[in-house]
């Protein structure tokens, strides 16, 4: 039954609590019988065992649990900047999401970044304020922070009992009850009652908001409202359930997980807002015969249909790949067919997960998430399907490296080892990339942080068993041009006896307005096809090896204006080796310039320090750009090169007492 299967993702900030809100829902719907805390290291969620040692979420993590006959898909993902691929690819297949808000912090930079992808995604979500114990929470502050930041309409349809130390439950605004939670029992019991007189009034003022909300997208409740008449709450719940989907809306619920507090309700709100996978509009895919893209209705019995969203190697299994079904189903033991490497692979066992443990099923259909193992060619962003619709799913994309090291065996017979572990976390992970620097002979291994490729790097040693030594972190410049230039290139050279000649004329320009990419046309002429992708192979093979330095190539824009053909000595060899030539040349002649990446440093810190907060940054070369004001601390918005910026955490902790904590993300690539 579709209609009742949820697939969600709980997305935050680092340290928000996505993490222990997740654990609570698992304990309360009964697929753990103990509550685990991060704190302690033992959160069923976070099995890693870097997760459990640095109390962060590095892996999303699947599981599956069921409340009231619905089945609930959970990924819990990361919160921390460096593993954003983890969260972008959660949020492709996801219907629904809980982005959980700390009411301390209210909107903090990494949940900026999460609720952007999940904009991009049009991913239908409800908004849990957490920390309602914490000194300093404010439920209506984080309520208008969201609706400052994302000109989103937030729509409160809890109210918190208290704040602080005095919190001590919920008013559900639908109901019109207060719920308190037995802190004796781990908050099983829920104690129901009226509305205590005290606190009628603001629980009345806050329905009439939620009502007048609803009322904009409903004229039959609006009629209700505007006579004064009783509005059932199956109605209210319908309304909200579609302007949730519909994104008219973000309904919010507040609580405090690490207390056992108001997690219950959270659940039902899952299960009564958000959407089923036949409630969200169609995934598109691109069909490869037709070449135009279709729509794959989410149907059971349909073609099957699904997208490879994340990879993970298990030492006895081999590869685990995380299946979302979009149509049809897949059997254990049938073969399915990769799309896009149109290859055949026989499914071995299908797995329903639960974190690191699982249990076998013998198929997975449209709608659900699961593992399928024995797919040795499957990445990340793969379709499987089949010959009769080869359709591509849309892919992933994933953000640049930023940050590189290198990394040599300890003995020669472990040189093996790190080239297969490299291979298999970079499938894991399609944001670690490795290569051998041609100068240096050393093996370079990229990622999108510090902690990104010291996460990486201990899971080599400790994990796969690897012995290697690791240098100094390195930044990943990339090169491009700051003027225009045309050169015409002629190529001639006898192999064989035979003579093999080529001429192409090349336009080449800075191009800032395609995103840290390159852009490659030929115009055409009468030259065969085969000398067209001989030209663009090596004009494109030649942005990955740069102008003077080494460095990748962004921004430039390549045309070629004119082929000097011949059939009788021209091959595509020759012109490949043109092409090299070509583009070589023109973009020396056209001001090369090395480019570092900037990054954008958000701090949170207490307002004592923000002065020295901010001396650090500008010491590092680094801009400020806004100061905002929060309730117990002042965030600091900055922007900073990405070479000036290791081991700020340590000096930001020195001169703030330890108090402040910053986020850093890519923001673009400046001339040096």
């Amino acid at each position: 039954m579709l209609s009742k299967m949820r697939n969600i993702g709980i997305m935050a900030h680092i340290d928000a609590g996505k993490t222990t809100t997740t654990e609570r829902i698992l304990y309360y719907s009964g697929k753990i019988h103990r509550i685990g805390e991060i704190d302690d290291g033992a959160s069923t969620m976070d099995w890693m065992t870097q997760e459990q040692e640095r109390g962060i979420t590095i892996q999303s993590a699947a599981t599956t649990t069921f409340w009231k006959d619905y089945q609930i898909n959970i990924i819990d993902t990361p919160g921390h900047v460096d593993f954003t691929a983890e969260v972008e690819r959660s949020l492709r297949v996801l219907d629904g999401a809980v982005a959980v808000l700390c009411a301390v912090g209210g909107v903090q930079p990494q949940t900026e970044t999460v609720w952007n992808q999940a904009d991009q995604y049009k991913v239908p979500r409800i908004c849990f304020v957490n920390k309602m114990d914490r000194i300093g929470a404010d439920f209506f502050a984080a309520m208008s922070n969201v609706k400052d930041k994302f000109k989103a309409t937030p729509l409160a349809i809890q109210i918190p009992i208290g704040a602080e130390s005095s919190f001590e439950g919920v008013i559900d605004l639908v109901r019109m009850k207060e719920y308190r939670f037995d802190p004796n029992d781990e908050g099983e019991t829920i104690f129901e009652c009226d509305i205590a007189g005290d606190r009628l009034s603001l629980a009345q003022q806050w329905r009439e908001k939620m009502i007048d909300e609803i009322a904009g997208y409903n004229d039959e409740i609006a009629e209700l409202y505007l006579s004064g008449e009783e509005i059932s709450e199956d109605m209210l719940k319908k309304e909200i359930r579609r302007g949730t989907i519909a994104r008219d809306f973000i309904p919010f619920l507040c609580g405090s997980a690490r207390k056992n507090t108001a997690i219950q309700p959270l659940i039902d709100a899952i299960v009564e807002y958000l959407p089923s996978p036949d409630e969200v509009p169609p995934a598109v895919a691109f069909h490869t015969k037709k070449e135009e893209n279709i729509t794959i209705p989410c149907k059971p019995d349909g073609v099957a249909c699904g997208l490879v969203f994340k990879i993970q190697y298990e030492k006895e299994a081999g590869s685990l790949c995380y299946v979302r079904m979009y149509s049809g189903k897949i059997k254990t033991g049938e073969q399915v067919f990769n799309v896009g490497k149109k290859k055949r692979e026989r499914v071995n066992r299908i797995l329903r997960m639960h974190s690191n443990k699982s249990e076998p099923m013998d198929y997975v259909q449209a709608g659900d998430i699961a593992v399928i193992i024995g797919l040795k060619l499957a990445q990340t962003g793969d379709t499987l399907g089949s010959e009769g619709m080869p359709v591509l799913l849309e892919n992933l994309h994933f953000p640049e490296p930023v940050i590189s090291v290198s990394i040599e065996p300890e003995t020669l017979s472990d040189r093996d080892k790190l080239k297969e572990t490299i291979e298999i976390l970079s499938k894991e992970d399609p944001t670690f990339t490795s290569k051998d620097d041609a100068e240096t002979g050393q093996l370079i291994i990229s990622g999108m942080g510090e902690l990104h490729l010291e996460v990486l790097v201990t899971r080599m040693k400790e994990d796969f068993k690897v012995a290697a030594r690791v240098g100094a972190p390195q930044v990943t410049y990339r090169e491009s041009i700051t003027s225009t230039c045309e050169h015409t290139e002629n190529f001639c050279r006898v192999i064989g006896g035979k003579e093999n000649c080529a001429g192409i004329t090349v336009h080449v320009e800075p191009n800032t307005n395609i995103g840290n990419l390159y852009a490659c046309t030929v115009k055409k002429s009468s030259a065969p096809e085969e000398i067209f992708e001989a030209i663009k192979n090596g004009i494109t093979n030649s942005f990955g090896s740069g102008i003077q330095y080494g460095y990748p190539c962004t921004d430039i824009a390549v045309t070629v204006t004119g082929i000097n053909y011949d059939e009788l000595t021209s091959s595509t060899f020759a012109f490949e080796a043109c092409a090299v030539a070509a583009f070589d040349e023109s973009c020396r002649k056209a001001n090369p310039a090395l480019l570092e990446p900037v990054m954008n440093v958000d701090i949170l810190c207490p307002k004592d320090f923000v002065g020295d907060a901010m001396n650090l940054v500008t010491q590092r070369g680094g801009m400020i750009l806004s100061l905002e004001s929060k309730a117990a601390v002042e965030v600091i918005h900055a922007q900073a090169p990405m070479a000036k910026m290791f081991g700020f955490s340590t000096n930001l902790r020195s001169a703030t007492q330890g108090r402040a904590s910053f986020g850093m993300e890519f923001s673009h690539f400046q001339a040096t």
